[in-house]
């Protein structure tokens, strides 16, 4: 089962290396994972996607999360009712001959061509991960030559912030 976990942390170097680094050595396998500043200047959140078996492998994710002591809270969203998204660059080919189709595409998608040259084409897309890889796998078509993703990030929908959770 996937799961999504905002960390807050302190702003501190090293801090991710450990969580990460933690969460690899019990073999639980991070989907994503993303971090950036948050509203206080001396925290940074980290949104982990893991892949787990059960609730009790949560729970024991959490667990030795929680013990870390950079960690000041850390709240598992995904029963919560969120809002999650990734963002995606993909640069395709692009000739003459598809380009028409390939404009086309993107705009069903509501995605951005961010950058044109004559040989390729660099589609920005954010949205929920079933969106991205929809649009990877029409674009397979035209011949990605590379595709760089975010990872997931959340927020919960109302007026609790993650660290009031």
């Amino acid at each position: 089962m996937k799961y999504t976990l905002a960390v807050l942390v302190e702003n501190r170097p090293g801090v991710l290396t450990h969580i990460s680094g933690l969460i690899s050595r019990r073999a639980f396998n991070i989907e994503s994972i993303a971090a950036g500043p948050t509203e206080e200047v001396d925290t940074t959140r980290i949104t982990i996607g893991v892949e787990v078996e059960d609730e009790f492998e949560l729970e024991q994710v959490v667990n030795q999360l929680s013990k870390l002591v950079n960690v000041i809270k850390i709240a598992n969203l995904t029963y919560v009712d969120s809002i999650q998204r990734e963002l995606a660059l993909i640069k395709v080919r692009a000739n003459k001959a598809n380009r028409s189709e390939l404009v086309d595409v993107v705009e069903i998608f509501r995605a951005k061509i961010v950058d044109v040259n004559r040989e390729t084409l660099v589609v920005e897309l954010s949205g929920e991960e079933s969106k991205i890889d929809a649009l990877c796998e029409v674009l397979t078509d035209f011949g990605i030559i590379e595709i760089v993703r975010t990872g997931r990030i959340a927020v919960s929908r109302g007026p609790v912030a993650a660290k009031d959770m």
